[in-house]
């Protein structure tokens, strides 16, 4: 069993190369394909332009962040640099850097390739749905294997090298923490030119959504990029990370000589990328195809074919347990029954979003009563499914051994995003097709083109509130793990102390339950924060966008050779976004040490217990909610309960503005801010333990 973990080292990297090369053959494929509209061509432009110059102010910032991170990281972890293991602090520094430059490179290329295939799929709308579909899922496709691809090469490189699954959670918050305000700050930049774009052009002037005439258009373009493709591959990319640092973390400290767990976390994570794969290379639609089925089949075929798999290996490799399989099996079924239900609620073939769409006939606060009603409802089923599953997974290992419990919950995890291949495609599709949708409009393709496109953008909305629910549940999943990471980490500087090890986290401690309230407040504020710079962000474009109305002449008439000034929004976008992006994150991270500091380890279980329940809780109402608006207001704009125009569609485009933050901004982010906590309590573990004044 010992000579296992050498081999799943190898197929790691092969699988890793395998995943390179086939994105590589899917990027080829999307550049191949033909752009002829000028126009077209000339936005692309544009857009790329405007995402490529925020993101590297962006990254100027954040890498501002990285370095101070980093030297504190070199004087403090894994224990203070004076006490004499400097290899052990040097290479939690690398570690944490390595994590910090791989999520980076996971934003930039889906700029690159949403940018290089929005064009296209727009073009070959023209021909119809099949191969604009095509274009859109394939070019996330190039995205979603890069990430798992990057994700897993980092974690076996840090592990083989080091042989500390303790240096994988410098790796992991070097992912989460720029993940999080990459997520953050691209969400602020994108919902404040959606936000502007929306009300300043269909409710005051009722022009189309992407109209050329209105100076925001493309920086709300471009902010379907930075936001919805940059900052979801970093966020996706810190998830998949995180779940694997947890389990690995956990599966060391179980280990006494054997590596069979080690080596089944590895082996999990290889199949499912090849499931990946497998389930891409086979997506197909038919002519008159209907997308949305299109992407939610791929993913059930990518799950029969991971779940055979590491049936197979399970039953192949001396070690695997069949009791772990079962907690990874029940781990991903899980996260497939989350995205069921997420359709339910946002799918606009569904009777909930009819039903908010109808009410948007009696005014905008009937859209927003009931969107938030059934936000909340929708929350409930996967709330229940993360519980049900931690609690399988949990009894299905306990008889193993002591230890093994939690394991079970963390090999759910790595279960629940072991498709995560398959999940960013079908994600990074739908902002691919949003911008298509955009591009068909100001490239004067006609209403049937815009049709296509409007039907394959639909498809995205209600896909991506699917995987946003997904990762979200896998994110529960994985911060109960990192609880069980945590305790690790505590109960080694206890016992180095001469002090009782944790056993658990008593609700009725007062020093628990300090931890419990002040953690469960802590997503409330974040989210406030970042709608808040949405808000203020927002009403700085809406200005700007009335003053080139007022002041351009011929803007509003739409006269030949008469530009608005698209620059300056995306310059309020950007320079907005850069300023509001960093304090929620610092805030989440001050509050964690603060409470460390005054109540221990135990106060910090606590911590993450509200923390994890309150911010699951409050990201998915917000994701369900958002996508809801957002598939309420299309469905109005198809033609039912007034269209495009009416006083319902009127009442539908507020409820959608309200839903963009919820559900591209802060929803998206708490999970990434859970992790962040979650791993600064491992990190700081023994500090917590030294300092404190009530622990």
């Amino acid at each position: 069993m010992d000579n296992q973990l050498p081999l799943f080292y190898g197929l790691s990297f092969l699988t890793v190369a395998i995943a390179f090369a086939f994105a590589a053959y899917l990027y080829l494929w999307v550049k191949k394909q033909k752009t002829v509209n000028k126009k077209i061509e000339e936005v692309s432009q544009l857009i790329k332009e405007g995402a490529n110059t925020f993101m590297r102010r962006e990254y100027a910032v954040l890498a501002r962040f990285a370095i101070i991170a980093a030297i504190v990281i070199l004087l403090l972890l894994p224990s203070p640099i004076w006490n004499g293991n400097v290899l052990d602090n040097i290479a939690m520094t690398l570690a944490y850097l390595a994590g910090t430059v791989l999520s980076a490179i996971a934003g930039k290329i889906g700029i690159l390739v949403a940018t290089l295939s929005n064009g296209r799929s727009a073009e070959a709308a023209k021909k119809g749905i099949k191969p604009a579909f095509l274009i859109g899922f394939r070019g996330g496709a190039v995205m979603g294997l890069l990430v798992v691809g990057c994700s897993l090469f980092g974690v076996a490189a840090v592990l083989m090298l080091t042989g500390n699954a303790s240096i994988l959670l410098g790796f992991s918050f070097g992912a989460s923490s720029l993940a999080l305000f990459a997520k953050a700050g691209g969400g602020i930049f994108t919902k404040t030119a959606d936000i502007s774009a929306d009300l300043t052009g269909k409710v005051e002037l009722g022009i189309p959504e992407d109209d050329p005439r209105n100076p925001a258009v493309i920086a709300d373009n471009v902010g379907d990029n930075v936001g919805d493709v940059a900052g979801m591959g970093a966020d996706l990319f810190d998830s998949n990370v995180a779940a694997m640092a947890s389990a690995l973390v956990i599966a060391q400290s179980l280990s006494g000589g054997e590596y069979a767990n080690i080596s089944m976390v590895f082996c999990y994570a290889i199949l499912g990328l090849l499931a990946s794969i497998i389930g891409i290379a086979t997506a197909r639609i038919g002519k008159h195809g209907n997308p949305t089925k299109a992407l939610n089949s791929s993913t059930y075929v990518t799950t029969g074919i991971f779940l055979v798999l590491t049936a197979a290996a399970t039953a192949l490799f001396p070690g695997f347990s069949w009791r772990i399989w079962g907690a990874a099996a029940v781990g991903l079924l899980v996260g497939v029954i989350i995205g069921i239900t997420t359709d339910y609620f946002t799918d606009d073939s569904k009777p909930i979003v009819k039903k908010v769409a109808h009410a948007s006939q009696s005014g905008p606060a009937f859209t927003v009563l009931s969107g938030v009603s059934y936000g909340f409802i929708s929350a409930l089923p996967a709330m229940a499914g993360i519980a049900v599953s931690a609690l399988i997974a949990y009894q299905l290992c306990a008889p193993m051994g002591e230890g093994y419990a939690i394991f079970g919950i963390s090999m759910a995890a790595v279960g629940m995003l072991s498709i995560v291949g398959m999940i960013i495609s079908n994600d990074a599709y739908g902002p691919i097709v949003d911008n298509a949708r955009g591009l068909a409009e100001m490239g004067g393709l006609g209403e049937e083109t815009i049709r296509t496109a409007d039907e394959l953008d639909s498809a995205g909305n209600t896909v991506k509130a699917v995987t946003k629910g997904f990762s979200i549940g896998a994110a529960g999943l994985t911060v109960i793990s990192l609880l069980g990471a945590f305790m690790s980490e505590a109960n080694d500087a206890l016992v180095l102390a001469g002090r009782e090890p944790i056993t658990g986290f008593d609700i009725m401690s007062p020093t628990v339950f300090f931890g419990i309230l002040i953690g469960a407040a802590i997503p409330a504020v974040f989210s406030a924060m970042l709608i808040l710079g949405v808000d203020k962000n927002a009403q700085r474009m809406v200005a700007e966008i009335h003053r080139q109305f007022k002041t351009i002449a011929g803007l509003k008439e739409g006269r030949k050779g008469v530009k608005p000034d698209y620059g300056k929004c995306i310059d309020i976008a950007t320079s907005g976004a850069l300023k509001e992006l960093i304090p929620a994150g610092l805030m989440s991270i001050a509050a964690t040490v603060a409470v460390g500091l005054i109540g221990g380890p135990l106060a910090i279980g606590g911590f993450l217990l509200g923390n994890i329940v309150s911010g699951l809780l409050i990201a998915l109402f917000m994701s369900n909610a958002g996508g809801l608006w957002d598939n309420a207001k299309k469905y109005v704009e198809s033609g039912e309960e007034g269209g495009k125009g009416s006083d319902a569609h009127k009442a539908a485009v507020i409820g959608d503005t309200v839903g963009d933050p919820f559900k591209d901004t802060a929803g998206p982010s708490i999970n990434t801010q859970i992790t962040v906590v979650s791993l600064v309590a491992s990190l700081l573990s023994s500090l917590f333990v030294a300092f404190s004044l009530f622990g």
